[in-house]
């Protein structure tokens, strides 16, 4: 059956490459001149979600360069240890939904150390693909169309990837560690 998942799934990216193209054409919409079209209107957004992106790449910057996510884990680390979840984890929480360049770091660094079969490997990439990098989503996509007020976006954003990072933990001790 896996095997079956697979060829499917590696079958799916060249299928849709192939069959946009050849189903504009049957309906007789230039492809070419649709695709330059597009590019061009893209290029004002592009411009104008720079400054939005440049600001949310210093603040991450400066929250893991001047100490404050070791500040906070430090904070944290006696309410980790009583609820058990491993502290190798939890940066990759915290800045995933800031960074996700950030926050693979983090998991490229677990995984090396741990290895990726164990279970703070498989935690952390389950960690990782539970959540989303809120604050670069809000940036781009609020700051695309010049939506100032975001707050309710952002807190609902934020329970989502604390949910997700719940959830992977709980799944992952569930199937992962052993009795």
């Amino acid at each position: 059956m896996f095997e079956v998942i697979s060829f499917v799934s590696n079958l799916m990216l060249p299928a849709i490459v192939v069959f946009v193209p050849l189903y504009a054409v049957f309906r007789k919409v230039p492809v070419y001149d649709s695709f330059v079209e597009g590019a061009k209107e893209g290029f004002p957004t592009a411009i104008s979600i720079i400054p939005h992106l440049v600001g949310m790449m210093v603040a991450v910057s400066i929250f893991r360069d001047t100490g404050a996510l070791q500040f906070y884990l430090q904070f944290l680390k006696p309410v980790l240890s009583w609820v058990k979840i491993p502290e190798e984890v939890v940066p990759i929480g915290i800045l995933r939904p800031i960074s996700g360049t950030g926050s693979l770091a983090f998991v490229e660094s677990v995984l090396r150390t741990y290895g990726p079969d164990s279970f703070l490997g498989k935690l952390a990439s389950t960690i990782q693909g539970s959540t989303d990098t809120t604050l670069y989503v809000l940036t781009v996509y609020f700051g695309a169309v010049g939506i100032r007020n975001s707050l309710y976006a952002l807190k609902v954003g934020l329970w989502a990837d604390l949910a997700g990072f719940l959830a992977a933990w709980i799944i992952c001790t569930l199937i992962f560690l052993p009795g």
